[in-house]
């Protein structure tokens, strides 16, 4: 049985979390467009104000003007945020405007970062590294658990494999480990986790028929002009049909 959270009157670990949003926050009108259409259809809106990215020069978000447009958004629709922090300095900053920080996979075993995220006594969730084994992904959540934090959702986002149809291998039978090795929530990221937005939607229903705890999607009102990861992007009418 996993563990239950609760932010306001929304109770994580009681069904399946889906998680929607775009990967990036571009503008006010962007992410509110996206919120307002897919927001009877998700539990937390999801956004990115810090982005990691492959190459430099590639749109690495708004910052602290993004977080601003994230906690407004929220406001505006009454919906729980999460969003990715990158930076030991920026925790403080980035808890004060959402409500769930996340760990991305090029950071699971960042551990100074896992400690400060901790400590802001936030639900924090977690994205398994691009290479990290079970065991290495639960031992990275004791850090935040060493902080006094037992606030956790586990994300399987792909790892990488010698398979290139996909972006990644999404690991469902990992997730399903993982889940059993511990009593946090367990989802899955399958916009990340294939790059290939036509298996979304069956890996969605995979992970719901596996018993696991939720999927985060990316989605955004117009995908061919995101900044940010547009070949997965579903447009909110794709994601809508999902649920």
């Amino acid at each position: 049985m996993s563990k239950g959270f609760r932010i306001g009157d929304l109770e994580i670990g009681s069904g399946f979390l889906m998680i929607g949003g775009p990967c990036a926050i571009e503008s006010e009108e962007q992410l509110f467009e996206t919120a307002k259409a897919i927001k009877d259809k998700i539990q937390i809106l999801r956004g990115g104000a810090f982005k990691p990215r492959t190459k430099p020069g590639s749109f690495e978000g708004l910052g602290v003007e993004g977080l601003k447009i994230l906690k407004k958004v929220s406001q505006e629709l009454n919906i729980p945020t999460v969003t990715e922090v990158l930076d030991t300095r920026d925790v403080e900053t980035a808890a004060e405007y959402t409500d769930i920080l996340q760990i991305g996979a090029r950071n699971m075993q960042n551990y100074e970062l896992l400690k400060e995220a901790g400590k802001t006594g936030k639900l924090i969730l977690l994205k398994r590294g691009l290479a990290a084994t079970i065991e290495e992904w639960l031992s990275a959540a004791e850090y935040i658990l060493k902080e006094g934090n037992d606030k956790v959702i586990l994300c399987e986002r792909g790892i990488r494999t010698f398979e290139t149809e996909t972006r990644f291998t999404l690991d469902i039978a990992g997730a399903l480990i993982a889940k059993q090795k511990s009593d946090f929530p367990v989802i899955i990221d399958p916009s990340h986790g294939t790059g290939r937005k036509e298996l979304i939607k069956p890996l969605v229903l995979a992970a719901k028929a596996a018993g696991l705890d939720g999927a985060m999607v990316e989605v955004h009102w117009k995908p061919k002009e995101a900044k940010c990861d547009k070949d997965q992007a579903l447009t909110p009418d794709q994601f809508n049909l999902i649920l």
